[in-house]
């Protein structure tokens, strides 16, 4: 296909999306379910255009990821971190660990899975997804108490890297049964993926924030383009270096986001406005990939999942990462439990077995696009009314 027809049909598809966000925002409806619907409308067959790539489509799907996580630590402030950093950073490492390893307890005696595989789809939908809880947080214009929904943007900002490094290892032990993976190993993984991360990401994001304060560039429009190439520098030698990519896009944003005297205005636009493109290409090209033809013969075995994920695995795990913060109400605990939103993030990370070859992957990948469709529908909706029940809303005071 020549590249001007498939780059107009990009464009397009984006437009739509756009187009539809404002009275989509209007009736709550967040936009992820926009832009892969146009996807799904448009791209398999119905205009005679089939589109099937998995690994352009798991590429996509990570490189926007890395973006819209880079995002979310520039708009993170460090007195937030301070405030949500205990809860949160429990919530988004023992709390995916826990979350993962009591739903494939659940899922094992229920399916014909194999523990490996009950773990791999366990650990793919482990995470909450930072989009749709910014956005889902947004156009409710909510504001809790307790500092709950600070907890929750943090949980959903720096859960995705240890869900990520859980999925890459299991998927790794899915292709090869035979070949035994010791305990060390999988911790020597995680300190290398998670030091290496932080460590060349903390070091580039002061070395770009040291440059742009001491060199006062006279063309404001030249700060983000420094602070996108100074992202790309640490995300991808992080990864280079056996680091995960994801925890270096997060705190190389946080640091340059914080750090930043001049231009921090424009510098936040601008990465908005990129993080919507992000999002936008990869809710669309996951739409694409998806075939609705086939997605309705793992509709009924997607509920038991889903409803194991949203009343018992994710509540369970909360309660249990709550038990040292003892000053923290039930109310809050209950509202954290019940909302562990879900988003394109797992459909990204279903991706990965699905690219790499894993039998019967595939079906994984359309089973989590209807817990994520569940997890948008339920979860998403109960936001305000539970907030409002438990009387977590600000506007209540």
């Amino acid at each position: 296909m020549p590249y001007e027809i498939l780059l107009l049909g990009i464009a397009v598809l984006i437009a739509i999306g756009i187009l539809l966000h404002h009275p989509s925002k209007t009736l709550g409806i967040p936009s992820l379910l926009i832009f892969m619907g146009v996807g799904l409308a448009l791209g398999n067959g119905e205009f005679n255009f089939v589109y099937d790539n998995l690994a352009v489509t798991s590429t996509v799907g990570a490189v926007a990821l890395n973006i819209i996580v880079f995002v979310g630590g520039i708009n993170t402030s460090t007195n937030s971190i301070k405030l949500a950093y205990k809860e949160g950073g429990v919530l988004s490492t023992l709390g995916v660990l826990f979350t993962t390893l009591i739903l494939a307890a659940l899922l094992y005696p229920l399916t014909e899975w194999s523990i490996v595989i009950c773990l791999l789809f366990a650990a793919i939908v482990s995470s909450t997804d930072a989009a749709a809880v910014f956005s889902i947080l947004e156009s409710k214009k909510l504001k809790l108490k307790e500092k709950t929904d600070t907890v929750l943007e943090f949980e959903s900002a720096t859960n995705d890297p240890v869900a990520l490094v859980m999925v890459v290892i299991l998927t790794g032990i899915a292709l090869a049964p035979e070949k035994a993976i010791s305990g060390w190993e999988i911790g020597q993984t995680l300190l290398i993926q998670i030091g290496a991360g932080v460590i060349i990401a903390y070091l580039v994001g002061k070395l770009a924030v040291y440059l742009l304060n001491t060199i006062h560039l006279e063309e404001y429009g030249l700060i983000p383009v420094f602070v996108l190439a100074s992202f790309i520098i640490a995300a991808y030698s992080s990864e280079l270096a056996g680091g995960n990519i994801l925890i270096a896009s997060y705190v190389v944003g946080v640091v340059i986001g914080n750090g930043i005297k001049r231009g921090r205005e424009v510098n936040k636009h601008f990465f908005n406005s990129v993080s919507w493109l992000a999002q936008s290409l990869m809710f669309i090209i996951l739409g694409l990939q998806i075939f609705p033809q086939t997605l309705f013969s793992v509709f009924f075995l997607s509920l038991i999942p889903a409803v194991l994920l949203m009343f018992v695995a994710r509540p369970l795990a909360v309660q249990l990462c709550y038990l040292p913060f003892r000053k923290a109400s039930w109310r809050k605990r209950l509202f954290i439990s019940s909302i562990g939103l879900k988003g394109a993030t797992p459909i990204v990370f279903a991706l990965i077995p699905a690219a790499a070859g894993v039998e019967g992957a595939i079906d994984l990948v359309h089973m989590v696009f209807f817990i994520v469709l569940f997890s948008i529908l339920l979860q998403g909706s109960a936001i305000e009314p539970l907030a409002n029940k438990l009387k977590l809303n600000d506007k209540d005071s």
